[in-house]
């Protein structure tokens, strides 16, 4: 049971109250007649093959209040992609499937890569904007959630509180972010956030106490930063630009703050209980994995900080190193207490490494940042695609539309 405190910036939406899902989807199906609502899904073939995603699209199959549903196909041959449409076929709403490396999806990458508009990297951020592009083409939903297919504790409500806040048209919310607790079996989850995300931001409040930056306060406002779950109104789509990198998550906050205010943007409870595929460490591949992970919102960090008038130097990154090692480590205590007090288990060695790991990775995406300043993740926003290709919401709709004729080859 949530308590009911509002801290930050923004509005805190809690789970107070075991109120029925059933109650929770009649008022969003009133919702959905004035504000028609669509769930987008990124997703990787692998993850057809597992029992989350299954789970997933069995309970969406419950939902009624649904007008669209957008699911992007990474890592999928031809067969694969007919797979995959077999797959979601059970799904009762529309629903369209994007074949990410199919020829014409392709073809339309390669165009738009030709002239600076198109991802420059593989991986979710990509996925994700192709989605949004195609929702805005079809035009048939008003407010759209996204969430991630290997929530292996997913059942339907967790969409329903997510997408309300957006939804319920007396509510002024244009963004809503999901959090929740995240336990992994006897353990406490969300070690990226946990250990890197929250000390950082911190440790950055403490460093540049005498600089007003709005981004930090904004930041840590939230219970639960980096959740891949959040919902939007369509007109916030069009105009947000996503990191194609590891940090899609942060970048999506610092993005809507910047284009709005945050009495606009909420964050809501929504599941007591989540658990999803965990990513491997990677203690020596800063490539790969967690290490990638913090060095790229590490790197998020810098530039939105840069933007909001902090000038960084070789001292100013070793003070924020050291004042991160100390915020950490005694949250790290923290974590501990609170594990024996709850009967979790909880490994104190373990986790000090993982803080200093992510320490060193600060200091590289520090240098990073400093030797390629103009560098920038960013994929352009929708609204300047169509400037510079005014047809092109109305290719990608062909090139689904396209693909779905498909037929398989048996011969």
């Amino acid at each position: 049971m949530a308590d009911n405190f509002q801290n930050g910036k923004i509005t805190t939406l809690h789970n107070l109250v075991d109120r029925p899902i059933e109650d929770l989807e009649n008022e969003l199906m009133g919702f959905a007649e004035k504000r028609p609502l669509g769930l987008i899904l990124p997703s990787l073939y692998s993850e057809l093959e597992g029992p989350a995603l299954n789970n997933i699209v069995t309970e969406l199959q419950k939902v009624p209040y649904l007008s669209q549903i957008v699911i992007g196909l990474d890592k999928a041959d031809e067969g694969e992609y007919f797979k995959a449409r077999d797959f979601f076929a059970r799904l009762p709403q529309s629903h369209q499937i994007l074949w990410n490396d199919g020829p014409n999806l392709r073809k339309i990458d390669e165009e738009l890569r030709s002239r600076g508009l198109a991802p420059t990297q593989l991986g979710k951020g990509r996925n994700v904007w192709y989605c949004m592009g195609y929702t805005l083409a079809v035009n048939a939903v008003e407010a759209v959630a996204l969430h991630d297919c290997d929530i292996v504790t997913y059942d339907r409500s967790l969409l329903a509180r997510l997408i309300y806040p957006v939804a319920n048209p007396n509510f002024r919310f244009q963004f809503s972010k999901g959090y929740y607790s995240r336990i992994a079996g006897k353990y406490l989850g969300g070690r990226v956030s946990r250990l890197l995300v929250t000390p950082l931001t911190r440790a950055f409040k403490q460093t540049l106490a005498n600089q007003q930056t709005d981004y930090l306060e904004f930041i840590d406002s939230f219970r639960y930063p980096l959740a891949g779950e959040f919902a939007m109104r369509k007109d916030v789509m069009a105009g947000l630009r996503i990191p194609s990198d590891w940090g899609l998550e942060i970048g999506v906050l610092i993005e809507m703050l910047r284009n709005f205010r945050p009495k606009r943007i909420s964050q809501v409870d929504i599941a007591d209980i989540y658990d999803h595929k965990h990513q491997s460490v990677s203690q020596d591949n800063d490539q790969a994995g967690l290490s990638k992970m913090s060095i790229d919102i590490g790197k998020a960090f810098f530039r939105a900080l840069a933007t909001d008038g902090v000038i960084f130097d070789k001292g100013l990154l070793r003070t924020l190193k050291a004042t991160y090692l100390r915020v950490a480590l005694d949250l790290v205590d923290s974590y501990r207490c609170d594990a024996v007090m709850n009967g979790l288990d909880y490994e104190v060695h373990v986790e000090e490494e993982m803080v200093e790991l992510f320490a060193e990775n600060l200091l590289k995406a520090g240098d990073t940042f400093m030797e390629n300043p103009m560098e920038t993740p960013f994929i352009s926003h929708w609204n300047r695609v169509v400037s510079a290709v005014p047809d092109i919401y109305a290719r990608l709709k062909a090139a689904v539309d396209a693909d779905n004729a498909r037929q398989l080859d048996l011969g």
